[in-house]
C-alpha cells in the first residue's frame, strides 16, 4: 500500500512545509503549523499540447450599460460600499466575534428582499430556529429570505442552484465552518478557506449572485485564514466597536467598485443596529468640555468629514518605566509627538504616565490627528483647558513644524454645521465664512499659548545647523 503524502500548512499565511515545526519559516508565526492530507483529486502535471479556447479580446470602451448596484435601504451600510451592491460581486465582512455582523447582514437581507429580489441566508454556525428567532426579535420575522443552515459547500452550491427564482445575494456566515469533502483537513483550515471561497466566488460570477462571506478575525485582529482570501474577493469590510459602546464603525479596507477607508457608523440598541447619519454630533460631547487635556479633532474618514473628542491625561508616575496607555490611536505615533514636544518644545513627559483616548470607540488612522493630540498632552501637562470652541487638525514631522493637510475645507465646513468658532490649522487651510482661522506654524506656538511661564528648552548647536 502506497504511503500517504502528509504536509503541514501554517494556517497564517499559507506556506507549506514537509515537517512540522514551531515555527514558521515563511511568517514566522509560532504553532501555525497544522497537518494536512493533501486533496484525494489527482493534481494536472501539466497543459499537455491540447490547444486552448481562443480568447476574444475587446477594448476598454463598451456599449453595455453599467451594472446597476442593488440597495439594501440602509443608507450607512450602502455607503460604504460605494453606493450598494454590485452584482456578481464578492464582499468579506470580517470582526470580533459578538460585534454584530451576522445581525448587520440580516437586516441587509431583509432590506433586499423588500425590494423584491430573492436573497439566500446559508449559516454554518446556527441553526434555523435560531436564525428566526433573531429575525423575529430584530422585527423582521415576516421578511421571506431563504434559509438554510449547512457546512458542506457541495450541498450550498447544489441549493442555490435549485432556487428559484435565483438568488440576487448570497450571504455565508461564516466561510470557518464550511467543507469541501474533497479535502481531508478540517474546517478552518487554509485549504478548505481558500477552496470553499474560490467556489462561492465562481458561482457570484457565473450567476450574477452578490456574495457576502462572514470571516472570522484572530486574536490579533487579522482575519483567519490565508491572505490570498482577501485578494480573491471585490471588497473586504472590518467590523469595529468596543465592547463598552454602543457604536459600531464599518470601514472599507478594500472596495474594487467604490472608495476604501469610507465607514458607516451605527448605534447597537435592543432591536439591532440602527444607522447614525450625523456621526459628529453622536462622537461629542453635548456640553462643551472645560477640563484640560481634551481636543476636538476635525477629521475626514473616507469622503466623510468626522468631529471626535480626543482626551489625554497626564499623571506623576512612580520610579521605573512610566506607562503610555493608547485606545483609538497609533501607539507609536504618540511615541513621536511626545519625543518631538521634548526635543522642539522643552516638554518633558520621561517622569509621567501618559493616557490616550479617543472618545466614542473610534480608531483614528489619519496623520492629520497630530495636532489635536499634541494639543491635547500640552494641555493635561500644563493643567489648562483648550478654548471648547475649537478644533484642532495638522500634521506634525520630526522638525516640530505643522504641515498641511488634504481636504482643509470639508473640515472647516463640518466644524462649521456643528457651531464651532475657532479651527487651529495649518497654513493655507483655506478660510470658512463663519470660523476663525489660527494658523499654527510650529509646535512651538502652541506650547507657548498654554504654558507661557515655561521657557523653551535652548536649542543645541546640532539644532542651529539642522
Amino acid at each position: 500500500m502506497a504511503r500517504v503524502e502528509r504536509h503541514f500548512v501554517c494556517q497564517s499565511c499559507g506556506a507549506v512545509q514537509s515537517r512540522w515545526a514551531g515555527k514558521c519559516e515563511a511568517c514566522g508565526g509560532w504553532n501555525t503549523l497544522i497537518e494536512e492530507a493533501p486533496s484525494r483529486e489527482a493534481a494536472p502535471k501539466g497543459l499537455g499540447t491540447k490547444p486552448g479556447r481562443k480568447l476574444a479580446f475587446v477594448s476598454l470602451e463598451g456599449t453595455g450599460q453599467p451594472l446597476a448596484r442593488l440597495g439594501t435601504g440602509i443608507a450607512e451600510f450602502d455607503r460604504v460600499f460605494g453606493g450598494g451592491l454590485i452584482p456578481g460581486s464578492a464582499a468579506l465582512v470580517a470582526g470580533d466575534p459578538g460585534i454584530g455582523k451576522s445581525t448587520l447582514l440580516l437586516q441587509a437581507a431583509a432590506g433586499l428582499v423588500s425590494h423584491g429580489l430573492q436573497v439566500a441566508y446559508v449559516s454554518g454556525e446556527e441553526g434555523v430556529e435560531q436564525i428566526r428567532l433573531r429575525a423575529r426579535r430584530l422585527g423582521m420575522g415576516e421578511a421571506p429570505v431563504a434559509l438554510a443552515a449547512a457546512t458542506s459547500l457541495r450541498d450550498i452550491l447544489t441549493g442555490l442552484e435549485a432556487l428559484s427564482p435565483p438568488p440576487a445575494a448570497v450571504i455565508v456566515d461564516s466561510i470557518q465552518t464550511l467543507f469541501v469533502d474533497t479535502l481531508d483537513s478540517a474546517p478552518g483550515t487554509v485549504a478548505q478557506v481558500r477552496a470553499s471561497a474560490h467556489e462561492l466566488i465562481r458561482f457570484s460570477k457565473r450567476s450574477g449572485a452578490v456574495l457576502l462571506i462572514v470571516g472570522h478575525v484572530t486574536k490579533e485582529g487579522q482575519i483567519a485564514g490565508p491572505k490570498v482570501l482577501e485578494h480573491m474577493v471585490d471588497t473586504v469590510i472590518y467590523f469595529e466597536g468596543e465592547r463598552g459602546h454602543q457604536f459600531r464603525i464599518v470601514r472599507a479596507i478594500k472596495n474594487r467598485f467604490g472608495p476604501t477607508d469610507e465607514i458607516g457608523v451605527f448605534e447597537m440598541t435592543g432591536a439591532g443596529l440602527k444607522e447614525v447619519s450625523n456621526p459628529s454630533a453622536l462622537f461629542l460631547s453635548t456640553e462643551r468640555s472645560t477640563v484640560s487635556g481634551t481636543a476636538i479633532f476635525a477629521g475626514i474618514e473616507g469622503t466623510r468629514p468626522l468631529l471626535v473628542e480626543v482626551q489625554a491625561l497626564v499623571v506623576a508616575a512612580p520610579p521605573g518605566s512610566p506607562r503610555r496607555t493608547v485606545v483609538g490611536w497609533d501607539s507609536g505615533r504618540l511615541a513621536m509627538v511626545l519625543a518631538v514636544l521634548e526635543a522642539r518644545a522643552g516638554l518633558s513627559f520621561g517622569q509621567y504616565d501618559v493616557f490616550l483616548n479617543v472618545a466614542g470607540g473610534l480608531r483614528i488612522e489619519e496623520p492629520a490627528a497630530d495636532l489635536a493630540v499634541a494639543a491635547a498632552l500640552v494641555s493635561a501637562h500644563a493643567d489648562t483647558a483648550l478654548d471648547g470652541r475649537a478644533v484642532w487638525f495638522g500634521e506634525i514631522g520630526l522638525s516640530g513644524d505643522v504641515r498641511p493637510v488634504s481636504q482643509a475645507q470639508a473640515r472647516l465646513k463640518e466644524a462649521e454645521k456643528l457651531g464651532f468658532e475657532r479651527a487651529f490649522a495649518p497654513l493655507d487651510s483655506g478660510a470658512a465664512a463663519g470660523i476663525r482661522i489660527e494658523s499654527v506654524k510650529r509646535l512651538e506656538e502652541i506650547v507657548a499659548r498654554l504654558a507661557p511661564e515655561r521657557p523653551a528648552r535652548p536649542r543645541r548647536p546640532s539644532d542651529r545647523h539642522g
